[in-house]
């Protein structure tokens, strides 16, 4: 058993108290969620439209859950194709509900997407949004519009993860092999607490990313080493959440996601194999199923994650192809809740509500998306280009960085990205390299006016040395 101090990724602080008593009404699923109004100082209030139909209950009363895990790949549970774990919980919140397989991560590491979920902007645009330490400042700026904020303006309690500056001394140390029932119990003892009031929780946890330690009673139960045990530990965590909404009997009132913050990743802990893993102790399993690469890559591995809803007598049980986007949880909260997002909130969040509820479309809910990973991909369609390396500014260091070639892939044909067309289309190249530059310039890429971005937005993030070198890697695991 190992301690240590407490990070972003591990500690819940909850919030029982205080949700704001104004419900707003909701709009229907396929309706829109924009209004126009003032700009991006605006107070949570001010970016609020409540909708005037009557409020009814299978909307925004309904109790939401969302799970995120950290590292969880495409083939990490049973329900995508994993043999040598075993996810029995989660595989049953798949056959009850609707499971998607084109689903993303905002970006390819964890504290973007934390950022792009709570906000609804693609953190790219937003300085200081790295992997942050423990101790960071705040990045969400007091008085944006979040999904929690949003929620609670809809009458919600709201249960969020504690991120940011950390402070206790010794207090603050865990016990690495009890994170998991720690945060089990917190999440338990919250839907408890508020079991008589509509109520928001997002449950983020640690599991599977380094360290690894899973307690004594998961060690040795998956084929795949301590990955896959950790892998067992979470899908515990889920029964525990689910155990809990069955027992108050608030599951049928109760839309629960589960979903990841990246794609799967076999790292290692430093020299410590025991709390890493290697690809021996990994005995094959394939974490990212047939996808290419995966956490930190532009290719598919790096943000195609698992993504599971369900809301019984609401979703009817499937597997759905549509494409969405944990940025687009803000949008279709909004909606489910009958509230209308002014411009400055969310400007990369689109209402995929729809396709959540598994409803039949005439069109897409998004047909195009910017995945954030050690470079800018942009995906329209089953297309996907990732731009040719710039040539950056005249310096040695600069010099080597230039260079590279654009990768065009048809997903539909080729999902493990191993076929380029770039060269056999090149005006589909260029007509997706002008639509990238269009999401960047206009600070937006869901409907609505133009919003200024936080930086100077590079297309490519990275080196195409250290892309390669990562991708290569990735590869190999």
């Amino acid at each position: 058993m190992t301690t240590r101090q407490m990070n972003r990724r591990s500690f819940l602080e909850w919030t029982g108290t205080g949700a704001l008593a104004v419900c707003s009404v909701p709009v229907r699923a396929s309706e829109g969620v924009r209004a126009q109004g003032s700009g991006a100082g605006d107070h949570v209030a001010g970016l609020l439209t409540p909708d005037t139909r009557p409020l009814t209950p299978e909307t925004s009363r309904s109790n939401i859950v969302f799970i995120l895990a950290d590292d969880i790949g495409y083939g990490d549970f049973g329900c995508y194709g994993a043999t040598k774990v075993k996810t029995p919980n989660v595989d049953r919140l798949a056959g009850q509900g609707l499971r998607f397989t084109d689903a993303h991560s905002p970006s390819a590491v964890c504290t973007p997407t934390r950022y792009a979920f709570m906000t609804g902007e693609y953190a790219w645009r937003k300085k200081g949004t790295g992997i942050l330490p423990g101790i960071a400042a705040l990045i969400v700026e007091p008085g944006r519009v979040t999904v929690p904020s949003l929620l609670k303006q809809a009458g919600y309690v709201t249960g969020i993860p504690r991120i940011g500056s950390q402070t206790g001394g010794k207090a603050a140390l865990w016990k690495d092999d009890e994170i998991a029932d720690t945060l089990a119990a917190k999440a338990d003892a919250f839907i408890e607490r508020n079991r008589s009031k509509p109520f928001f929780l997002f449950l983020s946890t640690h599991d599977i990313h380094v360290p690894r330690v899973p307690n004594p009673r998961f060690k040795g139960t998956s084929q795949a080493g301590v990955r896959g045990d950790t892998i067992h530990s979470f899908d515990w965590t889920v029964g525990q959440v689910l155990a809990t909404l069955d027992r108050l009997k608030l599951a049928d009132n109760t839309l629960v996601i589960v979903t990841s913050d990246n794609g799967g990743v076999l790292d290692a802990n430093g020299p410590d194999t025991e709390h890493g893993g290697t690809p021996e102790t990994n005995n094959g399993h394939p974490h990212n199923g047939l996808l290419r690469a995966g956490k930190g890559s532009a290719y598919e591995g790096g943000t195609r994650v698992p993504f599971i809803i369900r809301w019984p007598g609401r979703i009817k049980p499937g597997v759905s192809d549509a494409l969405i986007c944990h940025v687009d949880m803000l949008a279709a909260m909004a909606a489910l809740t009958g509230q209308k997002l002014v411009d400055a909130a969310g400007p990369d969040s689109f209402n995929v509500l729809p396709a959540l509820l598994g409803e039949k479309l005439d069109k897409p809910c998004r047909d195009h998306l910017v995945e954030h990973g050690s470079a800018l991909a942009i995906r329209k369609g089953p297309w996907k280009l990732i731009p040719a390396n710039p040539p950056l500014a005249a310096g040695k260091k600069n010099k080597k960085r230039a260079g590279g070639s654009d990768q065009l892939y048809n997903l539909a044909e080729d999902i493990g990205e191993t076929t380029n067309l770039a060269s056999e289309k090149p005006e589909l190249v260029a007509e997706m390299s002008t639509l990238m530059e269009k999401l960047i310039a206009d600070g937006r890429s869901a409907p609505g006016a133009k919003q200024k971005n936080d930086v100077d937005v590079r297309r490519y993030l990275g080196a195409a040395t250290s892309q390669k070198k990562a991708t290569s890697k990735q590869e190999r695991r």
